[in-house]
């Protein structure tokens, strides 16, 4: 039962953040009440039903790169959803500091 209001939190969470910006797994798992907790938040949004229309796409790792092996269908899906939403990425990497979600 725990398990399962940690990941409503965590969804709760990545459902806020706006279009064209990005949150890393540590921010999520803070904002969630759940700090330390990035590599849950991963393995939560690994584990979304199929069709989910949660932005996941938009939960990145902390160095401003996607987590996704480079060449996997998972990356490139993931990079075409950013940049769809604005998100410049250069050599592979986008601009954390310009992209990140901050609550005001």
């Amino acid at each position: 039962m725990r398990q399962l209001k940690n990941r409503e939190k965590i969804w709760q969470v990545v459902s806020r953040i706006p279009r064209g910006k990005v949150a890393t797994y540590g921010q999520v798992a803070s904002l969630a009440d759940l700090p330390g907790y990035a590599r849950y938040v991963g393995y939560t949004m690994k584990m979304l039903p199929r069709g989910s229309k949660l932005p996941w796409f938009r939960v990145v790792n902390a160095k401003g790169e996607l987590s996704f092996p480079k060449h996997s269908a998972q990356y490139q899906t993931q990079q075409k959803k950013l940049e769809a939403e604005g998100v410049v990425f250069s050599e592979g990497r986008f601009c954390l500091r310009t992209y990140q979600w901050m609550i005001d």
